[in-house]
């Protein structure tokens, strides 16, 4: 009797392990099979049916859909430029009070040559209804001031080159951030279907100091990181069909591997395998849509000569800028234009005598021309248009070969147009010698949340979980929206 009692009893057990596990419809093997289904369902219809770069409804109703960003790497000087100082020619080689200095860090300055001021070396005049003081070296961006918000009290917080490139892109001197253009298409997509949302255009003897990193995507799936355009050959590399692949057979191919990621995605939901997939076939739609914008053969000659540009296939920032335009047109979302050699410490390829002059003649007229050509075709009203560098230059000299500035990252000069920007503005102030603000410092996260405000985005809820801690473009310290600045 024992015996079958424990006989009746394991098999009860057994039985009622099976009924629970496998026989019961509300078993939790089933609601876990359910589960997997579902979310596997949901991954197969959304990678089917919307590109990760599909449009995108914003928090709340934007004034600008579209992003350029015309990036002077190295620091452009203020001081030059947009920052009239006559306190400075008056004081020229005099030592700077010692209580501005005291505490401060400079990238190369030591106490023996660091204190010493530096008078502009350019002329300024007055234009506009304002009279806003821009510089001899800018003549065409100052036919243009009253479409411009210029904001004399930017501030960072890192002095070097690289970190503080980082910082200005993606509000964080660390790797690993996703760019602001990353941000921008994570958040509202991107209305063009055969071109990436987030473009990037270079020009300058060589790269921005940072490399790739500054316009990646970080934390965000690599969808939305930046694609960089190449300005000869094949506007991306290896864009192009080998001579023995026909259009049949290639168009055959993506369609398999399209099966073959997407049968990967509903196993794994992986959104990397979604971004392959969207990558795939928009690379193949780029093959015939890069080249074209590329081609600028169908632009009047009016408007290339707008731009400054002699020849339409030429590599040159002004030729960039026209691209910008164009891909505006075309809906892509955010495009990154870097233009190097601002660094003008002084030395050999880089000092405020020679190599300022020359840089301001190679962006002056096309980014005027940018802002005028984007108004005149309606466009302006809903692009942003991004004028500056990760940080200012000094007001102090710096002996080198030659006499130039040094980094300085306390009050710097940058311009807005477009997109709800207040046109015809001058922000802030600093001291006499253009060294620190005395009235509406306006920090780089503070530029960061209100470029968002203006694409319709809190930029407390713009934000994505990874391994635990929400990350946003603003970080973690105080950020806020300057409505001054907006009309």
């Amino acid at each position: 009797m024992p015996a079958q009692t424990n006989s009746h009893a394991n098999l009860l057990r057994d039985q009622t392990r099976r009924h629970f596990f496998s026989r019961c419809s509300m078993g939790l093997g089933s609601i876990a099979l359910s589960s997997l289904m579902a979310e596997r369902s949901r991954a197969e219809e959304e990678s089917s049916s919307q590109s990760p770069m599909a449009p995108k409804a914003s928090h709340f109703p934007g004034k600008a859909k579209n992003v350029i960003f015309l990036f002077m790497a190295g620091g452009p000087t203020q001081l030059e430029t947009f920052e009239y100082k006559p306190k400075l020619t008056e004081l020229n080689g005099e030592p700077i009070p010692e209580s501005l200095v005291a505490g401060k860090r400079f990238a190369f300055m030591d106490s023996s040559h660091r204190s010493n001021l530096l008078g502009p070396t350019q002329k300024f005049q007055q234009y506009g209804e304002n009279g806003t003081w821009v510089s001899d070296l800018l003549p065409h961006t100052a036919k243009i001031v009253d479409e411009l918000t210029i904001v004399k009290t930017c501030k960072t917080d890192l002095f070097n080159h690289a970190p503080a490139k980082l910082f200005m892109n993606t509000g964080s001197g660390q790797f690993g951030r996703p760019s602001m253009g990353s941000w921008i298409t994570y958040g509202l997509g991107s209305e063009c279907d055969d071109l990436p949302g987030f473009l990037v255009l270079q020009s300058g003897p060589r790269g921005p100091r940072g490399g790739a990193v500054l316009w990646g995507s970080g934390v965000l799936p690599t969808t939305y990181q930046g694609v960089p355009l190449r300005s000869q050959g094949d506007p991306i590399l290896n864009l192009s069909t080998p001579a023995s692949i026909s259009d049949a057979q290639q168009r055959q191919l993506i369609d398999s591997v399209r099966e073959l990621n997407l049968k990967r995605l509903v196993e794994t939901g992986d959104q990397e395998i979604a971004t392959r997939i969207n990558a795939y076939e928009l690379a193949y739609k780029m093959q015939s849509s890069a080249p074209e914008l590329m081609d600028t053969s169908d632009e009047s000659a009016e408007t290339l000569d707008l731009y400054g540009i002699k020849d339409p296939n030429e590599s040159s920032y002004a030729r960039n800028c026209l691209l910008a335009r164009r891909l505006v047109e075309r809906g892509v979302r955010c495009i990154q234009l870097y233009h190097t050699n601002w660094d003008h410490h002084g030395g050999p390829t880089e000092n405020l005598q020679q190599h300022l002059p020359q840089n301001c003649k190679e962006i002056d007229q096309a980014s005027a021309a940018l802002v005028m050509d984007l108004k005149q075709r309606g466009l302006l009203e809903d692009t942003i248009v991004i004028w500056g560098g990760e940080f200012g230059r000094t007001p102090m000299g710096e002996v080198r070969q030659n006499t130039g500035r040094n980094h300085h990252i306390d009050a710097f000069t940058m311009w807005f147009a477009g997109g709800g920007f207040k046109p015809g503005l001058v922000y802030g102030e600093t001291d006499e010698f253009g060294f620190g603000p005395i009235e509406n410092p306006v920090h780089v996260h503070d530029i960061h949340a209100t470029l968002l405000h203006l694409l319709g985005f809190d930029h407390h809820r713009l934000s994505v979980r990874f391994q635990g801690l929400d990350f946003r473009l603003t970080g973690v310290d105080p950020a806020r929206v300057v409505h001054d600045l907006i009309a």
